[in-house]
């Protein structure tokens, strides 16, 4: 019996730090006890972009190496991408979506047979961060909707990468989301 390695792919543009979502992302999974990677897929695009990045975490070490192409789950940090991008690309029934927007999944008329959820990660961003950076707030909603990974040890990757203020409201923002999306219930 093979152990499941939980795959994520991270959708956003160039300079909204999708990148640096899959690395904190996969810095919290280790704390929380996973093996874990991180990785991005993008040229030369310029800022505002569409680029992909990929976090992986299995509780047994991984050897595999490639993109992901069966996500477990999908992070789209700029619902503009859904016009560009099949952001549902490969997903399964068992599959969850969580896109940063205001609208309904059902507004968005995403063809894909999964669960889609939507946060407005960037309101949360503006009202605790001051800046409309939903990177982080997207890994509270993740650790909140899937129960995959512990929100604390989100929280201590982010104060880590960000030390003082901005780590501080970055790890609230993270809160938030987590709450807001039934973590912690």
């Amino acid at each position: 019996m093979t152990e499941k390695t939980i795959e994520i792919r991270i959708h956003g543009r160039g300079g909204q730090g999708s990148v640096t979502a899959a690395e904190l992302l996969a810095v919290a999974a280790f704390e929380d006890g996973w093996y874990s990677q991180a990785f991005p897929m993008f040229g030369v695009e310029r800022r505002g972009a569409p680029v992909f990045a990929f976090a992986r975490m299995r509780k047994h070490p991984i050897n595999l190496r490639s993109q992901i192409y069966e996500p477990d789950y999908v992070i789209v940090q700029d619902a503009t991408l859904i016009d560009a991008v099949d952001v549902a690309s490969g997903t399964q029934s068992d599959s969850l979506i969580i896109i940063n927007s205001e609208k309904e999944p059902a507004q968005l008329e995403i063809d894909a047979e999964c669960r889609i959820v939507t946060v407005d990660a960037t309101g949360i961003a503006m009202d605790i961060i001051g800046r409309p950076i939903a990177n982080t707030t997207l890994l509270g909603a993740f650790a909140g909707l899937s129960g995959e990974i512990d929100v604390e040890c989100i929280k201590n990757a982010v104060s880590a990468r960000f030390p003082g203020k901005i780590g501080e409201t970055n790890a609230e923002a993270v809160r938030k989301a987590f709450e807001m999306t039934g973590g912690g219930s």
